[in-house]
């Protein structure tokens, strides 16, 4: 274990974190994944909900090999579970598939059906936050693919900061990027994307809380609609 991999005390990870969201604001969305994987070495993975593959595509290039850890809510469309195959299939990363304790029906029988129309909130962090948090133990730093202009609620996001909730470093590569940005890095380096997000879906979620975006609506505005809900409990 290099001296950059050993365990570092909460408050140093803070601190270093915080630095690096400043020093590293105005760096490319590779050289921030460089930076990570020279600093944490293994105890560094990549998140993705499968909407598309430009985070893992990005980090195996600062990486080969790199973890990428997908939350398999037991609720995901057909089309992301098959994004996750062909991305384990076709990239240089090592797909890491998290699963909630309880299965779909075992969570019906608890809980009683469809707990996620009678109490979101709940059905994410049973199926989304609780088996993250389990998985994210051995590493010290994570990315993620939030972009500041997906909504209001993100629009803050730094590029490297501190996840509080969990002690961990969180980076977000893409921060800055747009939409026009995610597309043209798609079409360069040929990265798979999941199928919906060419039939309507602006942001790819479990099915039963996800929906078609209408014009003029932000990328997030699919997601728990008119629910008043926004977000997770990922990133919040």
């Amino acid at each position: 274990m290099t001296t950059t991999q050993k365990a570092r005390p909460t408050d140093d990870l803070k601190a270093l974190a915080e630095q690096a969201g400043r020093d590293l604001e105005d760096a490319s969305a590779l050289e921030i994944l460089q930076w990570a994987v020279a600093t944490f070495g293994k105890q560094f993975c990549v998140t993705s909900s499968m909407e598309d593959a430009v985070v893992a595509h990005l980090a195996s290039r600062a990486q080969p090999g790199v973890d990428v850890v997908f939350l398999d809510t037991g609720y995901h469309f057909p089309e992301t579970i098959g994004t996750r195959d062909a991305v384990e299939a076709v990239m240089d990363v090592n797909v890491i598939t998290l699963t909630p304790r309880q299965t779909v029906a075992e969570q019906d029988a608890e809980y009683g059906p469809q707990l996620h129309d009678r109490n979101p909130d709940l059905c994410c962090k049973l199926r989304k936050v609780q088996p993250l948090e389990q998985g994210l133990t051995k590493y010290a730093a994570w990315a993620t693919g939030l972009r500041r202009d997906e909504s209001p609620t993100r629009a803050n996001t730094p590029v490297v900061g501190w996840d509080e909730k969990r002690r961990k470093v969180k980076v977000s590569p893409i921060a800055r990027w747009t939409q026009d940005d995610v597309d043209a890095y798609v079409a360069e380096h040929g990265v798979l994307t999941n199928p919906l997000l060419m039939d309507g879906y602006a942001s790819v979620g479990c099915a039963p809380c996800t929906r078609r975006v209408l014009e003029g609506e932000d990328a997030r505005a699919g997601r728990w609609a008119g629910r008043g809900k926004t977000e997770c409990g990922l990133h919040e």
